[in-house]
């Protein structure tokens, strides 16, 4: 695409991210129903779904520069996605929650800060394997791919168990949150699929064709973004962690708009810190389809956004367990210090590369 002229590059990848933010939304209405349907429930089946269904835009970016060599445009949209997926919370919290409360008080809950830490624990080993040597490999790939991919899988199975009850009062749910239990949100879905006539397979077929334009959108997007941080001069780390990152977090801003304005809080929390524990699984493919260590080739802004993503998610974990009840321009507290320490973490990202 770098024969195209910037407007007309700037349209397709509009395009392509108008495309994400449809299909996203049907891929996350009909995970619901055949979740539900199939009894997946919290179910590691069903985790594994979620996860996989919310973050194809990123899959398929990632294997699309995989496959081109553009290593740096995958590990940045990666790391630089869970950073702008918390502050996607941002705009939940601003514009989704109704009431004098604001989502971290509603949502409070012992299972989401668990899920918070689980994202701390992958991001804490993505920062490790960034630092081992380059000849630390088995078959192209590093031990901290598959470590990441090790710890996902066994914080999913704890996280499974610790939804089905945990030895603290009320399960861990703060008083005066949400009104209904988590993920009841889901099951209004399916139960709208079901008034409309929507069978399991017109469902599973709706999920395959959203996944499909999701899949090819999110090609488009890595190539047509691609030229144009070449074109306006951008780096591929800081295209990659900015508007790429925010193009393909579309999907979990519209599906968390309609989680918290149903009232169901604690699961449009829990999707945000699900989706961002799972990107850094995606090393491992990466590294499969390049045949390359990809942590150990991590920049300082790598690097640096791995830690700014921490720094997010330890604020908001701190506010679950404070529970702030103020809003301050229609947010909480802490979502007003998130927002506030992404802005200042991208002038800092500005100055890295730009160094």
């Amino acid at each position: 695409m770098s024969g195209l002229s910037l407007p007309l590059l700037l349209l397709v990848f509009a395009a392509a991210a108008g495309v994400i933010w449809v299909a996203g939304v049907q891929l996350s209405n009909q995970t619901d129903v055949l979740a539900t349907r199939l009894h997946l429930g919290t179910a590691l089946g069903g985790l594994v779904l979620l996860a996989i269904a919310t973050n194809l835009p990123e899959i398929a970016i990632t294997v699309s520069a995989a496959l081109s060599g553009n290593l740096d445009v995958a590990v940045g949209n990666l790391l630089g996605g869970i950073a702008i997926q918390t502050v996607v919370l941002v705009a939940l919290d601003a514009f989704g929650v109704k009431g004098r409360r604001p989502l971290m008080y509603r949502a409070a809950s012992l299972v989401l800060v668990l899920e918070g830490a689980l994202v701390v624990g992958v991001l804490a080993i993505v920062i490790a394997g960034s630092q081992l040597p380059d000849s630390l490999v088995v078959g192209g790939v590093g031990p901290a791919s598959v470590l990441i991919a090790v710890l996902w899988v066994a914080g999913l199975l704890l996280l499974q168990r610790a939804q089905k009850g945990l030895p603290w009062h009320e399960q861990g749910n703060a008083p005066d949150g949400q009104d209904e239990p988590r993920g009841h949100s889901q099951a209004k879905t399916e139960a709208k699929a079901t008034t409309d006539g929507t069978s399991t397979a017109k469902a599973a077929s709706i999920f395959g064709v959203a996944a499909l334009l999701t899949l090819v959108a999110g090609v488009v997007l890595e190539r047509s973004g691609d030229a144009i941080a070449d074109q306006v001069g951008l780096t591929g780390v800081l295209f990659g962690a900015t508007v790429l990152a925010a193009a393909t977090s579309l999907p979990e801003l519209s599906t968390g708009l309609t989680s918290v304005k149903a009232g169901d809080h604690q699961l449009a929390v829990s999707d945000i810190f699900g989706g961002n524990a799972f990107l850094p699984v995606l090393f491992l493919l990466a590294s499969l389809i390049s045949g390359e260590a990809v942590l150990p080739q991590a920049q300082a802004t790598d690097v640096y956004l791995t830690a700014l993503a921490v720094l997010l998610t330890l604020v908001y974990m701190t506010g679950l367990v404070f529970r702030p009840g103020r809003r301050i321009a229609r947010m909480g507290v802490d979502s007003m210090v998130v927002l506030v320490l992404y802005a200042v973490g991208v002038v800092g990202l500005v100055a890295i590369a730009g160094g």
